[in-house]
């Protein structure tokens, strides 16, 4: 039995079921609020982060912990391959997404219009949120930039990188606030991925009490 500990909101944990429904891996799913974890939670994952995964008995915790384990030993399927070079150039848009995006976009966006409201019940700050969309314009203009020159962030083939962005980005697509009518490029890419059976169960999230934006699950937007 396969089971990921994770939540909707989280971007990580979306990162790890794309990357396990790409490789088509059966799974099932657990949800533990990230900003209220519980004992048990904790226990096998002290830093206090999702996704958690869990088989046989076993347990990984830490996203990209988590992606290389399923890449070594599920590699009929990968999202991280080529030359050293290839791998390199993966791993370096697959951390940008990580942990940069994530740093000045996702934590602020969410944590205003999400975090906020079932932690303190308070109302987003206008000035954070400003700062955390204009983040997000720099980071649309890098992916456009990528997807002039490739089919994909990282290349003429889907990666790993690619699910790492998306995921990212899903989470502020549901909350509406990526202006794809500004980044054409970027939303071409975005729609393909969009498009994936790999995709089909992200979009059926929803998060307690928060709709998602109109287009959230139109393929054709």
């Amino acid at each position: 039995m396969v089971l990921l500990i994770h939540h909707p909101i989280s971007p990580h944990s979306r990162k790890v079921r794309l990357l396990m429904s790409e490789k088509k891996i059966l799974f099932s799913l657990k949800e533990e609020n990230p900003w209220n974890l519980s004992k048990d939670a904790l226990k096998l994952n002290p830093a206090g982060e999702l996704p958690i995964f869990v088989f046989d008995g076993k347990y990984i915790a830490g996203n990209n912990s988590i992606c290389e384990f399923l890449e070594e030993t599920f590699p009929d399927q990968p999202l991280l391959f080529g030359d050293a070079l290839q791998k390199a150039e993966i791993r370096r848009i697959t951390e940008w997404f990580d942990t940069k995006f994530y740093r000045e976009v996702h934590r602020t966006i969410v944590t205003e219009k999400v975090f906020k409201r079932f932690i303190t019940g308070t109302s987003p700050n206008s000035q954070v949120l400003k700062n955390g969309l204009s983040n997000l314009n720099f980071h649309m203009e890098y992916i456009d930039w990528l997807c002039e020159s490739r089919n994909f962030l990282a290349g003429d083939n889907l990666s790993l990188a690619d699910l790492a962005a998306a995921a990212q980005l899903s989470v502020i697509d549901y909350l509406g606030d990526v202006p794809w009518e500004s980044y054409k490029s970027a939303k071409i890419w975005y729609s393909k991925i969009k498009s994936r059976p790999s995709f089909k169960d992200i979009l059926k999230d929803n998060i307690k009490g928060i709709l998602p934006s109109r287009n959230y699950n139109n393929l054709d937007f």
